[in-house]
This record gives structure tokens, sequence and C-alpha cells, in this order.
């Protein structure tokens, strides 16, 4: 590879909501979105929210000139809603589904049918090896009441254990979509300080968008400016994330979003704002890797925003937990009831009354049962990531009492050499 070598990638990111029957006008947003791909020939455009099997198809043909390599993640019951379309051929394919993912009788959010996941493509372009991650976590419903913020954090866990165990042999790490957290959030310190991977929004050298690079803001038709009434520049959940190892450097050139309407026809491709950013690609020394070493007072933010997500996690634990033991008494009661309606019938006393009560008593038991078995493993999903942070924070104690503590993207895989050489 040449010395002056360097290579520029523009990338597009967009939750495209595209829910079927409910998202207003999806039609002629996707044909617009569609337009404005192929007239601006980026690199890579990754989409979350396209639900439906028809746009996908739609896109895929109308793109395929431009863009010939496309792939739609599928899981779930309704998807992932997780799509990618690139100008280079793809090399791999593959995801991950969320182990947690909301509440299945919370069907009015409708996270849990979703299937929500981290799509990963690996791209060969001119000798550097790109991994491309595009996810969309989990939605926050009430900042001031989040029921789901456990399992967001486990999802941002989740997300960043899967790009540190798959992007061992990449030269480049790009992770694009919609982390449905502010910037400070927990899960979003969590994964930027556990990969080490950089925000484009803040490491760009040239910024043209909405006010603090908010991707859900105001002037957009299609939000719901009620939500938006404590956030009068609306907020930033949507980025462009990226990190370079083994002797490259990247850097974000540009960084561009939409202001609440599309540049070419006026109205939102989206409800969300899209990103598009320009990134380069630099061959340098190993030692000029800025991911390459953490001191003392770089550690601090990460073992801080460890225990924080430990705290966390054991607080959504505790909660899955008494939801499981309310279950298993209303189980337990159920079937009291349903043995003394069999007494009454069997006795012929109310014989009527106990024939009408045992069909809702058996439903009530079927119910409380299926409660139970999903609380249950909730908690036990919950218990893992915990666990694993706590084998983190364990190995972090014991290499500050060793000596010198280990890069913290690294600290798994020192840990597994350890046991092969055991």
């Amino acid at each position: 590879m040449k010395p002056n070598f360097s290579l520029r990638l523009r990338i597009f990111n967009l939750n495209c909501w595209g829910i079927p029957y409910l998202s207003k006008h999806r039609t002629d947003r996707m044909k617009r979105l569609g337009d404005f791909l192929n007239k601006e020939s980026f690199d890579l455009a990754l989409l979350e929210e396209l639900w439906s099997e028809q746009d996908f198809q739609y896109l895929r043909q109308k793109l395929s000139p431009t863009y010939p390599a496309a792939h739609h993640f599928r899981s779930g019951i309704i998807g992932s809603g997780l799509c990618v379309f690139s100008k280079h051929p793809i090399q791999e394919l593959t995801q991950h589904i969320y182990t947690l993912n909301g509440y299945p009788y919370m069907i009015h959010h409708g996270d849990w049918f979703s299937g929500k996941a981290v799509g990963l493509l690996v791209l060969h372009l001119r000798g550097v090896v790109l991994n491309v991650y595009v996810t969309h976590l989990h939605a926050e419903y009430n900042r001031q009441k989040d029921i789901y913020l456990a399992h967001r954090v486990a999802q941002a866990w989740e997300l960043a254990q899967f790009i540190h165990h798959t992007s061992k042999k990449a030269d480049v790490v790009l992770l694009c979509g919609d982390l449905n957290m502010h910037p400070e959030d927990l899960g979003c310190c969590l994964l930027k300080e556990w990969t080490g991977l950089l925000d484009a929004y803040l490491e760009t050298q040239d910024f043209r968008g909405s006010e603090e690079g908010s991707t859900m803001v105001p002037k957009n038709c299609y939000v719901n400016q009620q939500e938006l009434k404590p956030f009068p520049f609306g907020i930033r959940i949507d980025y462009v994330l990226y990190k370079a190892v083994s002797g490259f450097y990247i850097s974000c050139k540009s960084l561009e979003t939409t202001t609440g309407y599309d540049p070419h026809s006026g109205t939102p491709l989206s409800d969300h704002e899209a990103l598009m950013a320009t990134l380069c690609v630099r061959q340098s020394p190993p030692q000029q890797n800025p991911g390459s070493t953490h001191g003392p007072a770089e550690r601090l933010p990460l073992m801080r925003v460890l225990r924080e997500a430990w705290t966390e996690l054991g607080l959504g634990m505790a909660q899955a937990r008494w939801w499981a033991d309310f279950a298993s008494y209303v189980i337990g009661l159920g079937l009291l009831l349903l043995a003394l309606l069999c007494v009454l019938v069997a006795g012929g006393v109310a014989r009527e009354a106990a024939i009408l009560l045992w069909t809702p008593n058996i439903g009530l038991v079927l119910w409380a049962g299926a409660f139970y078995l999903f609380h249950v493993q909730e908690a036990n999903g919950l218990y893992r990531a915990q666990a694993e942070l706590q084998h983190v924070l364990g190995r972090a104690r014991e290499a500050q009492d060793l000596g010198p503590e280990p890069q913290p993207a690294l600290l798994l895989g020192q840990q597994e050499r350890n046991n092969k050489v055991q």
C-alpha cells in the first residue's frame, strides 16, 4: 500500500419511518428517497425502519444501477427494519438479534414485535477491510419514566460486545443507526467508551445542518411537537460512529444533516433527519493510531460508565424478578380457584356459576404463565449482561493491582488468550 494512500467514503444514514398503513405519505417519501440516493451516489446508504418488504424491493430495483449490492436484515415478526445499499460488493453479511427488546404486552409500542437487531456487512476497499454496522435500538417513550432504560442499556452493551468480537480483523469500523439515546445517556456513553468509537458530529471538520446536530427537529412536520417541547432545538439520537485500527487513521471531513425538509422538494424524507458523512481513511504508523493507547486518566470515564451500567441492569433485573414473582402468585391463586371450581362442579353446588368461571380462570392462569416465563427470561437476559460487566470490572481491578491495565477494548481478547495458554 502506498505511503500516501487515501480512501474517501460518503455515507448516508436515515431512519426512514416506513411503517405500513401508519406512516404518512410513505409511498411518496420512498420514491423521493430513491431519487435522492441515486442523485447523490453515496458509497453506502444505511436505512432503519424500512418495515415493508415491498418498499425494500422497490428501492432495490430503483437503486440497482447506482447501488448494485443491497441487503434487508430480517428478524422478529415484522422485521428488523434494517437494510443497506452499497456501491461496492459486500463480502460478508451477518446479524445479531438483541436478547431484550421491550414487552410483548405493550402492543401500542410494538418494539418487541420488530426484532431489533444489528446488521454487519464487510467490505474490502482497495486493501482496507471495512466492517459496517447498522442498528436500531429500543425507543424511549417517556424520558421521565423510562421503563425500557435497562433494556436499552443491555442492548448498548450487547452491541458493543458484538462489535468488539466481530471487528478484530477489520481495519476500519463504522456504526450507523438510530440509537434512541441522547449523547449523554448511559447506553450511548457505554457504547462509545467500550468500543472506542468516535462521534462524527463531535469530530468533523465541517458541519452543516440542524442546530446541535439534532436528528429530530421541531420544524419537521412529521414530528410529534409535544414530545420535543422540552428540547427547542430537537434531539440527537441518530449517529455515525467510527474508528480505525491496525495502522490506519480515519477522519470525518464533513457531516451534514437535513433540516426538517428534503433539500430538493422541501417536504421531509422522514420524521428523522438524514445524516450524510464524508470520511477519509489514511495509512499511518501504529503509534499514531488514536485508539491504540489509554492512559489512567482516560480509563476513569470507562470504569465509571461500566459501574453505572452494572447498577442500572441490577435495578432492571430486580424489577423483572418482582413481576415474575407477582405472576407466580397469580398462577397459584388461579390453580387454587380451579381446584375449588372442580369441587363445586363435582358436588353439584353452584354448578352453573362454576362452569361459567372455569374458562376465564383458565385464561388467567395461562396469561399469568406466559407473563411469568417472559419476565424470567428478561431477568436472565439482564443477569447475563450484568455478569459480563461484573467480569470486566473484576479484570480491571486485577489489572490495577498487577500493573498497567490493558486497553479497555482489548480486555476480553487478552483474557481469551490467557485461557488458551492455560
